[in-house]
């Protein structure tokens, strides 16, 4: 597996040396969207941002708590204390020993994919460090955890850099994002409408999670669903519904149990998830390389647009003014003449502002190789890179994560779902539905059995009492009636009645009989012999 993606990883690494940067020099393209890529970014580990609130006093540790939950473990300059004391950007990645690098080292080590971030200045670095820790975790992924997002203007000001544009810088390299909520405190405030809508093009890396949602019951909690997903869909642009996870992702008892087995599920689902994005990274490379690209080219279009426009000699102040305020104009032109959706343009204000500044006769006017190149790479290249993605997938077994919460998950009497439903008396000698038999034998007898069992017909009399659809009782009366006789014995009508109280409990039923639900008198004598 690692072959391929160390190919797919040389392929993209290339192709974007040769055909994709070249056009990206050409018009500008750094300093308008993003920096140049370097080797790092196409090497790294998948990375997964964590984006939380921070105003409140009563969580003990907010936006570390996942990360803490994650690892299992505290990490060289997490924060614990009723109040946010840092106000920092942490990578919490993997490294042999414990230790801190501070963000002024991180932006000029090449190992690492932050040397970017020095365009951000002292403000920011001061503010950026890299915990290092030996957790099996982090062999296969790395965790970005942001600052607490404030509410209210004056933090804002504090800051002393863009912290929208450093969020976009992130979203833009991570694999996956996750927007942290509490269930009993939901409040997005004007600093987190902006950081989610500087996720713009992003959204199929956000996940949404719904923390310490036992801090609330069932009837609060879908309320605070409810608005969540409304205040969401005011600022995230996407018609896919978002996943949202919800549960209680901090090692705190559970103050409401009643969703107990809904947060395993979903804390499962979470897990899963995460685990899958190193498998999944490669493609997530090709597809930001591929966004990035159809970007590059329609910011071409643009700058060779405006230079194409520019008088040669008198008015390039008035002409360059009536170019900028006419851009949402010339957008609708460009998309008509070349074919291309208006999702793929930068946004118009950025532009506008960024355009401002700059002298529009020094820009290039169009120049068709560069384009074709791009086409070429996208229409070609990129397909064969794809399908040896998709050939490698089908034939290799999955990588995932391991180590901290991601392997306590499945084993022993705390794996989900252990001990449950059917599962229950799985490991108990005693057949599991002799303690409620006595009173299913009271109903089994008003039923008038014959010869010791009971019709088809009265059996199904008693069954539609449990209000349960008429192809659940099917499937019931299929693993009940053990010797498929048409009848049913005291033992086969009490096994009945378990597995419908199995399924009114709200546990699935199995495919077939396990064998500890097999009634005592229809085991094979092996296991009757004593």
């Amino acid at each position: 597996g690692s072959d391929v993606v160390q190919t797919v990883t040389g392929g993209l690494r290339d192709l974007y040396l040769r055909k994709l940067l070249p056009l990206e020099e050409h018009y500008r393209f750094h300093d308008f969207h993003s920096p140049a890529l370097e080797e790092a970014d196409f090497e790294n580990k998948p990375m997964v941002l964590l984006v939380g609130h921070s105003q409140s006093f009563i969580l003990l540790l907010y936006v570390f708590s996942i990360s803490r939950y994650l690892l299992e473990q505290d990490f060289p300059g997490m924060r614990i204390g009723p109040e946010p004391t840092t106000d920092s950007f942490i990578a919490v990645m993997y490294g042999d020993s414990e230790g801190n690098v501070p963000g002024n080292a991180l932006v000029v080590d090449p190992k690492k994919p932050f040397r970017k971030l020095s365009r951000f200045g002292n403000a920011f670095l001061n503010r950026f460090m890299c915990s290092q820790l030996p957790n099996q975790v982090l062999k296969s992924i790395s965790i970005i955890d942001s600052p607490g997002i404030l509410s209210g203007e004056k933090q804002r000001i504090s800051r002393g850099y863009d912290f929208c544009q450093v969020l976009q810088w992130f979203a833009e390299r991570v694999d996956r994002i996750i927007l942290l909520f509490d269930a009993h405190k939901l409040d997005i405030s004007d600093e987190f409408s902006e950081a989610i809508k500087s996720f713009r093009g992003q959204d199929d890396k956000i996940r949404v999670v719904l923390n310490k949602a036992d801090q609330v019951d069932t009837q609060q909690l879908m309320r605070v669903y409810g608005a969540l997903m409304w205040s969401l869909g005011k600022v995230i642009d996407t018609p896919e519904v978002l996943r949202v996870y919800i549960g209680s992702f901090w090692a705190h008892p559970l103050r409401n149990t009643e969703n107990r087995r809904l947060f395993e599920a979903e804390a499962q689902d979470l897990f899963k998830d995460i685990q899958s994005l190193p498998q999944k990274a490669a493609v997530r490379k090709l597809n930001d390389l591929i966004k990035r690209a159809r970007l590059a080219k329609v910011h071409a279009y643009i700058i060779s647009y405006l230079k194409k426009e520019m008088p040669s000699v008198f008015g390039k102040e008035n002409k360059k003014k009536e170019l900028i305020s006419r851009l949402p104009e010339i957008y609708i032109q460009l998309q008509r003449e070349y074919h291309i959706s208006a999702g793929d343009f930068p946004e118009v204000k950025k532009m506008q502002e960024l355009l401002e500044t700059c002298d529009f006769t020094k820009f290039h006017s169009l120049k068709p190789k560069l384009i074709e190149a791009v086409d070429n790479m996208l229409a070609n290249k990129i397909a064969s890179l794809m399908s040896l993605i998709s050939q490698e997938e089908s034939n290799m077994p999955t990588e995932v994560v391991h180590g901290g919460a991601f392997d306590g998950t499945m084993a022993g009497p705390f794996g989900h779902g252990y001990g449950e439903g059917v599962k229950e008396g799985a490991d108990e000698d005693e057949w599991v539905v002799a303690k409620d038999k006595p009173a299913y034998d009271e109903i089994f007898y008003t039923l008038s059995p014959i010869n010791g069992k009971i019709s088809g017909i009265s059996a199904k009399k008693e069954m539609v009492t449990s209000k349960l659809p008429n192809s659940v009782l099917g499937k019931i009366w299929k693993l009940a009636d053990c010797d498929g006789d048409g009848m049913l014995d005291d033992e086969e009508f009490a096994l009945a009645k378990h597995l419908i109280k199995i399924k009114l409990d709200g546990y699935e039923l199995p495919g077939t009989l396990p064998s500890h639900l097999v009634p005592p008198s229809h085991r094979k004598p092996l296991q009757t012999a004593e």
